[in-house]
């Protein structure tokens, strides 16, 4: 299990569920010439993708940053998804000496299913219930109105039952903007991917990173203009790229990723090059 150390924070990864994607989705416009030399696809012009929340503790709080995919899936989208590793967030927690009631907050970047999956697990008798019932859920207030109201396009991975349980001022909070959670973790909005996306930025006392979710889903990203076709606002990604990567490189922070299957952080250099990275 990887493990990054900002002094008085501490990072780990846990496994949500790891599926394979179309490579092609993965880069959108940008052709397969290229991106398959630093993310090589397989015959099905699949590439192999990690859902790896983040264990963030500071000493005094315990959060995750996403859930994966969790338990629910059916036989049918475990094919579709091409599962190779299964969602044990659970367990991982144990092996860390945590039990999921010891999670008091659960940043979500944004609702889609790989995820938000894991907000909602099914228990040993099958029935649903919160993977994190003591933790406030905080998500921001946009993306949690078009999870509630999606459109053609995004009721395809805003799934209702991901969030069954989940209770507005008992364990959701929506926030419009950017806000301190607690000292030295922020979020801030982004948008681009989706509408309410958000970035997760952790400030310790020997180091900082910054989590992008899907706004950097992978190494291979870090050009501007290498976004998914999954990005629903990509001229607005872009600019958000443009802006975020220069202000956390002259930073000297880590770029933590949810879905890199080569490196669970990294830091670069003004080009975007990779010269540091955590496996």
């Amino acid at each position: 299990m990887a493990q990054l150390s900002l002094g008085n924070i501490k990072i780990n990864w846990l496994c949500g569920g790891n599926f394979e994607l179309d490579g092609g989705t993965m880069y959108g416009a940008v052709p397969k010439v290229l991106w398959q030399q630093k993310y090589p696809p397989d015959r099905d012009n699949y590439i192999k993708m990690l859902n790896a929340p983040l264990l963030v503790q500071t000493g005094e709080h315990n959060l995750i940053i996403d859930t994966g995919l969790g338990n629910k899936l059916t036989d049918k989208q475990q094919n579709i998804f091409r599962i190779y590793e299964p969602w044990s967030i659970p367990s991982d927690l144990e092996s860390l000496g945590l039990k999921r009631e010891d999670i008091h907050y659960v940043i979500l970047t944004h609702g889609d299913f790989d995820h938000a999956g894991g907000v909602v697990m099914h228990n040993d008798n099958g029935s649903p219930e919160l993977t994190f019932p003591n933790a406030l859920h905080i998500i921001q207030e946009a993306e949690w109105y078009d999870i509630a109201h999606p459109n053609a396009r995004s009721a395809h991975t805003y799934w209702p039952d991901n969030f069954t349980g989940l209770s507005l001022h008992d364990n959701l909070e929506t926030v419009n903007g950017d806000r301190e959670i607690i000292p030295r973790v922020n979020i801030r909005l982004t948008g681009g991917h989706t509408r309410g996306h958000q970035l997760v930025e952790m400030l310790g006392s020997e180091g900082c990173a910054v989590h992008l979710a899907d706004v950097l889903p992978t190494h291979t990203h870090t050009n501007p203009l290498w976004i998914m076709a999954y990005d629903n606002f990509p001229l607005e990604l872009i600019k958000q790229k443009e802006k975020l990567l220069p202000h956390y490189l002259e930073r000297g922070c880590w770029f933590t990723f949810y879905h890199d299957i080569y490196m669970n952080a990294c830091k670069i250099d003004p080009h975007g090059r990779v010269i540091h990275h955590i496996s």
